[in-house]
C-alpha cells in the first residue's frame, strides 16, 4: 500500500475524539436532568501503551442515571506480537509476517444503567491500518434486561437510517453480522437485542467508508438517549434489579470470552483498565 495515510489517520483520530466529547456532554446532561442525589460526572484518565500511543479513559460511576459508563478513545501504534499477527493473517490481512507494524484509533462505549428498565448499550467505531491494508469497523447494539419491543424497534430504525444513507444492503448485512457476533454460544442466546456490527470495511473508497463510520457514530445518541429519557423514571422492583444483575453476568461472560476488542487490547499491551472498562460494576450468576 503506497498511499500516505498520515493525514487520514489524523482525521480519523480527531473524529473519534470529537464524538467522545459530544457523547460525554450528552450523558452528563442526562445526569443533570433526571434522578436525585449526587450528579454523576466523568473521571478522565490518560492512558498509554508502552509500544506507542495512548488515549483517554472517561468513566462515570455511581451516577443518578448511569451506574457505570465508559467512553474511551485511543490512537495506538507499534508492532503486533506473534499471536496478533497470526490472528490478522487468519482474517486475510496480507503482509503481516513481512511487516507487522500497525496503527489503530477508535472510540469504545459501554453504559450500564441504574434503572433496570433502561437498556445497557455498547458502541464502537474504529480505523485500523497496516502497511498492506486499511479498514474500518464498529457498530452498536442494545442490551436490555427487560425488553420493550418499541425500544428495540426505535434503536434498529436509527441504525438502519445510518446504513441506508450509504448502501441499502448495509443494514441487512450488518444486522445479521451483529446477531451472529453478539451471540453467546455457551448460553445458546444473544447477549441483547442486536443492532449492527461490521469489520474489515474497505470498499476501495476511503472517504466513503469513513463517512459511513462517522454516520454510525452520529446515530448513537438519537438511538439511545430517547430510550433512556423514556424509561429513567419508571418504578422498578427488586425482581427487576435481580434480572438486571443476572443479565450483566451474561454481558461480562461475552466480553471476557469472545469479544475481539478485549482480546486485541490485552494482547497488544494497552491499558488493562481501559480495555476492561466494559465490565459492569456489579453482576450476578445463578
Amino acid at each position: 500500500m503506497s498511499e500516505d495515510f498520515t493525514e487520514k489517520k489524523a482525521r480519523a483520530a480527531a473524529w473519534f475524539r470529537s464524538l467522545r466529547d459530544e457523547i460525554v456532554t450528552a450523558f452528563e446532561a442526562l445526569e443533570d436532568a433526571h434522578g436525585t442525589g449526587p450528579v454523576g460526572r466523568f473521571e478522565v484518565t490518560p492512558t498509554t501503551r508502552a509500544d506507542g500511543g495512548g488515549g483517554l479513559m472517561s468513566v462515570m460511576r455511581g451516577g443518578r442515571v448511569f451506574e457505570k459508563v465508559g467512553v474511551n478513545v485511543s490512537a495506538v501504534h507499534g508492532t503486533l506480537g506473534e499471536r496478533a499477527q497470526k490472528a490478522m493473517a487468519a482474517r486475510g490481512v496480507p503482509g503481516m509476517a513481512e511487516d507487522p507494524r500497525f496503527w489503530a484509533s477508535g472510540i469504545s462505549l459501554v453504559a450500564h444503567m441504574v434503572n433496570p428498565h433502561c437498556p445497557a448499550v455498547h458502541m464502537n467505531t474504529r480505523m485500523f491500518w497496516t502497511p498492506h491494508a486499511c479498514w474500518f469497523g464498529g457498530g452498536s447494539d442494545l442490551n436490555p434486561c427487560l425488553e420493550y419491543p418499541e425500544d428495540t424497534a426505535h434503536f434498529h430504525a436509527q441504525m438502519q437510517a445510518a446504513c441506508d444513507a450509504h448502501d441499502v444492503g448495509y443494514y441487512t448485512k450488518f444486522k445479521a453480522w451483529a446477531d451472529e457476533y453478539f451471540f453467546v454460544p455457551h448460553r445458546g442466546r444473544a447477549r441483547g437485542v442486536g443492532g449492527i456490527f461490521y469489520d474489515d470495511l474497505n470498499t476501495g473508497d476511503w472517504e466513503a467508508d469513513f463517512s459511513f463510520t462517522q454516520d454510525v457514530g452520529r446515530a448513537f445518541l438519537p438511538a439511545f438517549v430517547p430510550l433512556t429519557e423514556k424509561r429513567v423514571d419508571t418504578a422498578w422492583t427488586e425482581a427487576d434489579r435481580e434480572a438486571q444483575l443476572v443479565h450483566r453476568g451474561l454481558y461480562a461472560e461475552y466480553n471476557l470470552v469472545y469479544d475481539r476488542g478485549t482480546k486485541f487490547g490485552l494482547e497488544t499491551g494497552h491499558d488493562a483498565n481501559a480495555v476492561l472498562m466494559s465490565l459492569p460494576p456489579l453482576a450476578k450468576w445463578i
